[in-house]
């Protein structure tokens, strides 16, 4: 591979995971380049989740209940670390959900890398000082609740179609993805579970912006100060609900 080659996969690893770019140089040292460079990565991750803590970040659970990840990939790429307040707004929340809605899992996409901030978390305009967190929404089908499900693999893209007054405009990163939609699960969110949420998190003094698209919220009667909209040139929020300090 040239050297142009590596610096391609040290700036494409670093802007996913913010350590992979680290690893990459590291193994770019030895002849079995993907082991040195797994262990490497499994290695620089663990030391951030110990290291993060003491320098103002705190990981979230990949597993179990209340609250985790939507999926352990956010963990896999480092993009699942908050502000230690953030982390108990969302501790509170998940236990609020569960008691109100028994066997029901609060999940986390993307929140923030580990270090750093002003760290770009691409393709978020935000995601850079750990005081903000996007959650999935809660889905249910005809069967009832799906309970840790979301329509998507990945709980983004998968939009919920309505009114909306954007223009076609650039630049944008209002993706609608018109092309994927047809290909994601056959759910609906979960209003009563998601009024819970919503409502739970207006209410909390530390919250102090929650990012819904306006059909939603008002669909949904969370017509609250804290309930905003992103703006026609940010990404939807329609798929998920982005909440910060």
């Amino acid at each position: 591979m040239t050297v142009l080659g590596h610096g391609l996969w040290v700036v494409v690893l670093t802007l996913l995971t913010q350590l992979g770019g680290v690893a990459w140089l590291l193994a770019c040292c030895f002849q079995r380049r993907w082991t040195v460079f797994l262990a490497a990565y499994l290695g620089l991750s663990i030391s951030a989740a110990m290291l993060a803590p003491t320098l103002g970040r705190v990981p979230l659970p990949c597993f179990g209940e209340p609250l985790r990840t939507q999926s352990v990939l956010y963990c896999a790429l480092n993009r699942q670390y908050v502000d230690p307040e953030l982390a108990e707004v969302l501790h509170d929340l998940a236990k609020q959900v569960e008691g109100r809605h028994p066997g029901t899992p609060t999940l986390v996409l993307d929140a923030s890398f580990p270090f750093l901030n002003g760290f770009p978390m691409l393709p978020h305009l935000s995601h850079d000082d750990g005081e903000k967190v996007d959650l999935a929404f809660q889905y249910r089908d005809d069967e009832g609740f799906q309970r840790g499900r979301t329509r998507s693999p990945i709980g983004y893209f998968a939009f919920e179609q309505g009114p909306t007054t954007c223009p076609d405009q650039f630049p944008t990163l209002r993706w609608d993805l018109d092309w994927l939609q047809p290909i994601w699960m056959d759910m609906k969110p979960d209003v009563p579970r998601m009024r819970t949420v919503m409502r739970h998190l207006s209410a909390d003094s530390r919250v102090g912006k929650i990012l819904l698209e306006p059909h939603l919220r008002d669909s949904w009667g969370v017509n609250h100060p804290k309930v905003r909209f992103q703006g026609c040139r940010a990404a939807r929020h329609d798929d998920h609900n982005h909440l910060q300090l």
